[in-house]
């Protein structure tokens, strides 16, 4: 599939071209320990500096397998009650860590002037599901009952990640509307989520090649985390996703999973949900960890979390 049939802004045609020039092998091609090396490499030449802010500490909290480590990201080294961001990294459930992220939870923090958790939970295939939302359930009730540890008192969550990240943001959400933690999830906003069967959209058939995520990548990613797609905790939108928080989300153009978090947006609307949905054009699944690469991304995050500080000044106001 040539790019040129679509609509790509000039700075994602020169990454990937890039991207191109420099070949290479894909995830499912050098496995999940070499994945992971060149997700850090990636973002250590395509993301943007993290921003300095007054708290960047590690901590962990207690999971169901033993602890779960986190990082807190904070403009203030002291504040007043108030809510608390939850993120949940993306990498396929394979890839992806804390340290990856560490710029985007910083810009995060730094935009929404509110604290950030980034959650390291267990990644397959070592860790086949349900360990991943099972990590991620546990740390977003720790953080919504302002443990000691974080020096916060939390009123309520704001549940984010992208791509599996996304997948987790809504499975976590729905468990936290199903069975109340400690604080309510006030807003959910998931980044370019895997919510459905991405296999059967249009996107996938049209992008699955030459647009940084592959389809062969996604199919390993898929069998290394295992699980049963009709499990409401694998893919969101077989349950019940009535009841869900003001949800933000965004997708991606060029992305093969971008008409999944179509579906998922539109599920909600009908359903009542109130909801904010952008469609970036132009640009390529995980953009906002690519905004040395791509700097046209800044722009389309800083839209995307606008939209949460407009929900979150409604709720809280």
């Amino acid at each position: 599939m040539a790019k040129t049939e679509h609509y790509v802004r000039e700075d994602v045609r020169g990454f990937l071209d890039m991207l191109e020039q420099l070949g290479g092998k894909g995830v499912d091609e050098v496995g999940a320990v070499e994945g992971r090396l060149q997700m850090r490499a990636m973002e250590s030449v395509a993301e943007a500096d993290s921003r300095a802010l007054a708290v960047h500490r590690d901590l962990a909290c207690p999971g169901p397998a033993g602890d779960i480590p986190l990082r807190l990201y904070d403009t203030k080294e002291t504040r007043e009650p108030g809510p608390c961001v939850v993120f949940l990294h993306g990498g396929g459930f394979v890839i992806g860590d804390i340290e990856v992220y560490d710029s985007l939870c910083s810009e995060i923090a730094h935009q929404l002037d509110l604290p950030v958790v980034s959650v390291e939970y267990r990644l397959a295939p070592e860790h086949p599901f349900p360990a991943a939302p099972d990590d991620c359930e546990g740390a977003a009730r720790w953080i919504a009952s302002s443990p000691s540890e974080l020096g916060r008192e939390v009123t309520g969550l704001v549940i984010s990640g992208d791509s599996a990240g996304g997948n987790l943001t809504i499975v976590t959400t729905n468990q936290l509307v199903n069975e109340p933690a400690a604080v309510p999830v006030l807003v959910q906003a998931p980044i370019y989520p895997v919510a459905s069967d991405i296999t059967e959209h249009s996107s996938f058939a049209l992008f699955n090649e030459g647009f940084l995520l592959t389809g062969a990548a996604m199919a390993w990613f898929t069998q290394q985390y295992g699980g049963d797609a009709r499990d409401p905790r694998h893919t969101p939108m077989v349950g019940d996703c009535s009841n869900t928080p003001p949800t933000v989300i965004c997708t991606a153009g060029l992305d093969p999973l971008r008409d999944s978090g179509r579906e998922y947006a539109a599920h909600l609307i009908q359903q009542g949900t109130e909801v904010s949905y952008f469609e970036f054009p132009g640009v390529i699944h995980g953009f906002v960890t690519l905004r040395k690469a791509i700097p046209s991304g800044q722009a389309d995050l800083e839209a995307f979390l606008g939209a949460i500080k407009v929900k979150l000044a409604r709720l809280t106001r």
